[in-house]
C-alpha cells in the first residue's frame, strides 16, 4: 500500500511540532508501508521525498494563495497513491483536491484549528478567511480526521458540528526516545549563556499568541531572584508580537540577572542538553492541541509546568510529572485568560514551587521520562495510524 504524506514541513525545513510529527510518523510507517512525502520548500535529497515551491506567478501574492499554488501541484502528482494523508491547513487543500481528482481516501491530521487561532489574521490578513475555508472544506469531506488529543477531538467537533463524530479518531503525538534523552553536558550549557549551577526555567516555542510568552515574561518577574529564565524563542508570527516580546524581555533583564534569550533554532543535541539541565520546563500556552515540546522535555528528564488547556492534561500529570496551571479562557477562539493577572500569578506560583524543591523536581522529571516511554512511543502511534488507514479502505 502506498501512502502519500502531504505537509508544509519536512526536514530540514521544520519550525513547529507538526513538522516533527510528520518526520517521526513517516519514519515509523516506512517499516511496513510505501510512503511518499510531498512537502513545501527546497529540493530534498531523501528518497521518496518531493518538494514543491510556490509558483513564480504567486510569489508576491497573499501567502494563502501561494499555499494553494503548492497544493495544486501536490494534488496532481498524487496519482497512484492508495491513501493521501495531509497535515495542517497548508496541505489540507492538496489532500482534498487529490481525493476528488484521483478517487482516493483522504485522511488528515489536525495539529491546530483555524477557528481557534484568530490571531492568524494578523499574519495572513484576508488569507485567514481562505485558510479557514480550506480547513472546513477538507475536514467535512475527509474520509477520516485524526486528532492529536481527546481535547483536540472535542474542539474539532465543536468547531465543525457537521462532521460525523465516528470519522474523528484520537492518535496522540509521540516522542523518539533514541533521540530525546538526558544529556549531561554542563560545559555545552555554559556556552549557551546558562549557568548549570543555578536553577533554571526553560521555554521553547515560536513567538506566537498561542504560546503565551508575554504571560510567562510577566510571571518571571515574580520568581525567586536566583532563578534563570531561558527562552528558546524565534520565528515570530508578526512584527507586533516580536516587539511585545522584546519589550517584555528588556524589562525583565533590567530587573534581574539570568535572563537568556536564544532567538535561533538550536541543534537537537544542544536543546537536549539545555532541557536536561533545566530545573523545570514551562509551557504557558493558551492554545495547545497536545504539545510535542512537552514530550521532548519529559524525555530529557525535565518536569513540566504547563497550562491546563487543550491536550496538555493528557500529557502532563499534575503533581506527578509536573504541575498544571488552571486557566479560565474566553470562548471567542482566542484562548485569552478571562483573568490574566490570576493566570500569571498561578503560573509564577507553580514555577516557584517546582524550582524551590530540586529533589521533588527531579522525581517529577524521572516520572515524566517513564510516562513518555510507556505512553508516547512512535511505534504504537504508527500502529494506531495504520488502523485508521485500514478503516477508510474497508
Amino acid at each position: 500500500m502506498r501512502v502519500d504524506v502531504l505537509s508544509r514541513e519536512y526536514p530540514p525545513e521544520i519550525y513547529g511540532g507538526a513538522g516533527v510529527h510528520v518526520s517521526e510518523l513517516t519514519r515509523a510507517l516506512r517499516r511496513d508501508l510505501d510512503v511518499v512525502v510531498r512537502c513545501f520548500g527546497a529540493p530534498r535529497e531523501e528518497p521518496d521525498v518531493v518538494a514543491y515551491r510556490v509558483p513564480a506567478e504567486l510569489a508576491t501574492a497573499n501567502a494563502a494563495l501561494g499555499t494553494l499554488g503548492v497544493d495544486l501541484q501536490m494534488a496532481q502528482d498524487v496519482a497512484g497513491a492508495d491513501i493521501v494523508h495531509s497535515h495542517t491547513w497548508y496541505a489540507n487543500a492538496a489532500g482534498h483536491v487529490a481525493a476528488l481528482l484521483h478517487g482516493v481516501p483522504h485522511v488528515l491530521t489536525a495539529h491546530s484549528l483555524e477557528p481557534l487561532r484568530p490571531w492568524k489574521a494578523e499574519q495572513l490578513g484576508g488569507g485567514y478567511r481562505v485558510s479557514s475555508w480550506i480547513e472546513r472544506t477538507a475536514f467535512e469531506a475527509a474520509s477520516a480526521v485524526i486528532a492529536v488529543s481527546a481535547g483536540m477531538r472535542a474542539d474539532i467537533l465543536r468547531c465543525y458540528p457537521a462532521l460525523d463524530a465516528e470519522r474523528v479518531h484520537v492518535v496522540h503525538n509521540g516522542i523518539d526516545l533514541e533521540r530525546w534523552h538526558p544529556v549531561d553536558d554542563p560545559g555545552l550549557v555554559r556556552t549557551l549563556g546558562v549557568d548549570p549551577e543555578r536553577p533554571s526555567v526553560v521555554f521553547v516555542g515560536r513567538i506566537t499568541r498561542q504560546k503565551g510568552l508575554p504571560y510567562l515574561l510577566r510571571a518571571a518577574r515574580l520568581l525567586p531572584p536566583d532563578v534563570q529564565l531561558v527562552l528558546c524563542a524565534g520565528a515570530p508570527d508578526t512584527p507586533e508580537i516580536l516587539a511585545e516580546v522584546r519589550e517584555g524581555v528588556a524589562v525583565l533583564q533590567s530587573e534581574r540577572s539570568g535572563v537568556v534569550w536564544l532567538d535561533r533554532l538550536l541543534p537537537q543535541h544542544e536543546l537536549a542538553a539545555l532541557l536536561s539541565a533545566a530545573t523545570t520546563f514551562v509551557c504557558p500556552s493558551v492554545y495547545e492541541p497536545l504539545g510535542i515540546v512537552n514530550l521532548e522535555a519529559m524525555a530529557c528528564g525535565a518536569p513540566v509546568v504547563a497550562t491546563a488547556t487543550g491536550g496538555i492534561p493528557e500529557v502532563v500529570v499534575d503533581g506527578v510529572t509536573g504541575r498544571l496551571v488552571p486557566i479560565v479562557q474566553a470562548d471567542d477562539g482566542t484562548g485569552t485568560p478571562l483573568d490574566p493577572d490570576a493566570f500569571v500569578r498561578g503560573l509564577a506560583a507553580a514555577l516557584t514551587e517546582v524550582v524551590s524543591d530540586p529533589a521533588a523536581a527531579k522525581r517529577m522529571g524521572e516520572a515524566g521520562r517513564r510516562r513518555a516511554r510507556e505512553s508516547f512511543a512512535w511505534d504504537a502511534i504508527a500502529a494506531r495510524t495504520r488502523e485508521v488507514y485500514a478503516s477508510v479502505l474497508a
